[in-house]
């Protein structure tokens, strides 16, 4: 069974081990660095970015996630997770991990109280997916590379960049477990070439 972290510093966790236990994969729940060598993939949950970022570098994760990142494993970033994988945000130049070749906005779909659900289209799916959208950001810019699985109102909510999965909503607020799903078989690939 494959394992998949999500990363325990704050924000959505429990609903996303829940979601990954729900798509048939183990969840650890990430609190110590040394606990990145245990895990074939790696969720970054939906949170608050800048608060995320204070506890990164307050617990010394930087550099190790970094790490996970360059030995090709694959990572998931749902809202502040996407905020935390992206190369580039908009009207700030210290993006965090910049892993994942695309430009987003912060809060670009408003604040807490203009929460909204939306049906979303998602490549490769057969029927709509429920987006749970909560003080999301959207992506501005796919670079070269990226293919974009999702888009509301014109804006680009989901994409996928090889081993990068990241998406400006909450899939792990539904019982729709369909990305999670997706994300697990892309963790499974990449142990498949690992393991040749």
């Amino acid at each position: 069974m494959v394992k998949i972290g999500v990363l325990g510093l704050q924000g959505a966790v429990r609903e996303h081990v829940r979601s990954i236990e729900a798509s048939g994969a183990e969840a650890v729940v990430i609190k110590k660095i040394e606990q990145l060598n245990d895990v074939d993939g790696l969720v970054l949950p939906g949170g608050e970015s800048t608060t995320m970022r204070k506890l990164i570098d307050q617990y010394g994760f930087m550099e190790p996630l970094q790490e996970f990142i360059a030995a090709g494993n694959p990572i998931f970033g749902t809202c502040a997770g996407l905020i935390l994988l992206a190369k580039r945000i908009q009207g700030n130049d210290n993006a965090h991990l910049q892993a994942l070749n695309v430009t987003v906005e912060r809060n670009s779909f408003g604040r807490q109280r203009e929460s909204f659900e939306a049906a979303l289209n998602i490549k490769g799916f057969d029927e709509p997916f429920t987006g749970v959208f909560i003080r999301a950001p959207h992506i501005v810019e796919a670079g070269e590379g990226v293919d974009v699985l999702a888009e509301h109102n014109g804006r680009i909510v989901a994409v996928q960049e090889g081993s990068f999965l990241g998406c400006s909503f909450h899939p792990e607020l539904t019982e729709d477990h369909r990305i999670m799903e997706y994300f697990v078989e892309m963790v499974k690939s990449s142990l498949a070439v690992k393991n040749g």
